[in-house]
């Protein structure tokens, strides 16, 4: 909910602050690495273009004027998500929705705060998805609502960020499930988040087969 098109295509109010969830390490995969379906796991696989903000610098309780300077850079992610695990299991399974293994691609690599003014607060940068080809996501990071170092301020209220710590940023409107009717992955489908000045993320959805005894 960190995107104004995002709520606004359901209906939601802008948040008064961020909403926060976790995905495990074992989630994550690289650029060009296989997207897995379990299709006796899930049948609603959704895609979400995102900005990664790479921790660089060790803080709690981080103020909002500072939250830049514990920033390293940027990268481009997919927050996977199994929406009937995060939306209708046992009333909302955000955790498990959005942590199977392989909900985390990220890469192709990160780009420094450094490497020029667009990079320094990544405060205008186009973001879209492509799936199989067509555009299904389209925004730019401007259009966030809470921006990086509000992020950072807000998440350090509760817990130590850490250097090589990562934090997506939300995505914006067109994911699947909104849709009418709903879009979901399915096996062979390839989805490229790509971010301007970061780079092209590209995973191909694979389905997971599982031997017979």
């Amino acid at each position: 909910m960190n995107y104004h098109d995002h709520c606004t295509e359901q209906n939601f109010p802008i948040p008064k602050e961020p909403v926060i969830f976790s995905k495990f390490a074992s989630s994550i995969v690289s650029n060009g690495e296989p997207l897995p379906l379990d299709e006796e796991l899930t049948q609603e696989l959704d895609f979400e273009a995102e900005l990664a903000i790479i921790i660089g610098r060790t803080g709690r309780h981080i103020p909002k004027e500072r939250g830049l300077d514990h920033i390293a850079g940027w990268s481009v992610a997919h927050d996977v998500s199994a929406r009937d695990w995060q939306m209708k299991k046992n009333g909302g399974q955000w955790l498990l929705g959005k942590t199977i293994d392989g909900f985390a691609p990220i890469g192709p690599s990160i780009v420094t705060r450094d490497e020029g003014a667009p990079f320094l607060d990544a405060g205008n940068l186009g973001v879209h998805t492509t799936l199989n080809g067509e555009i299904v996501q389209k925004s730019n990071t401007r259009e966030l609502i809470f921006k990086p170092a509000d992020i950072v301020a807000f998440v350090s209220r509760f817990v130590t960020l850490k250097p090589g710590d990562m934090i997506f940023s939300g995505t914006p409107g067109g994911v699947g499930i909104f849709r009418k009717p709903p879009m979901f992955l399915k096996g062979g489908d390839e989805v490229v988040v790509h971010i301007d000045g970061l780079g092209s993320l590209t995973n191909r959805v694979a389905l997971v087969t599982r031997a017979k005894l």
